[in-house]
């Protein structure tokens, strides 16, 4: 089984940058898919982004296309998310998650086999 654990999280200011990461281990990612989820008191956890190691295909929530990025780098068998510009309405716990590929980039939490434990990001205002 893979293991994730996620990093990077912190406080930062309206307009900031944070680059979270999320590092696997006990299985290479290359058979996986991998997306971020984040979860703010009181809502329903939501999808933010997922990427397919093998082919690179990646996806975004809505509400964070064109400012977050996703990427993977094999020889740290990590995947990142690259967030800019952050919003008051970005805070939450954000979770990586991965399932073994079936060559898609599944945006429905109920898919996805193995979650870290989260990093807290907090934007002030």
């Amino acid at each position: 089984q893979v293991q994730l654990a996620e990093s990077g999280g912190g406080l930062v200011q309206p307009g900031g940058s944070l680059r979270l990461s999320c590092a696997a281990s006990g299985r290479a990612l290359n058979s996986y898919t991998v997306a971020w989820f984040r979860q703010a008191p009181g809502k329903e956890r939501e999808f933010v982004a997922v990427i397919n190691w093998s082919d690179t295909r990646i996806s975004f929530a809505d509400s964070v296309r064109g400012r977050f990025t996703i990427s993977r780098d094999g020889a740290k068998n990590t995947v990142y998310l690259q967030m800019n510009s952050l919003k008051p309405e970005d805070p939450a716990v954000y979770y990586c998650a991965a399932k073994l590929s079936r060559d898609d980039i599944s945006r429905r939490e109920d898919s996805y086999d193995y979650w870290g434990q989260g990093t807290q990001v907090t934007v002030s205002s």
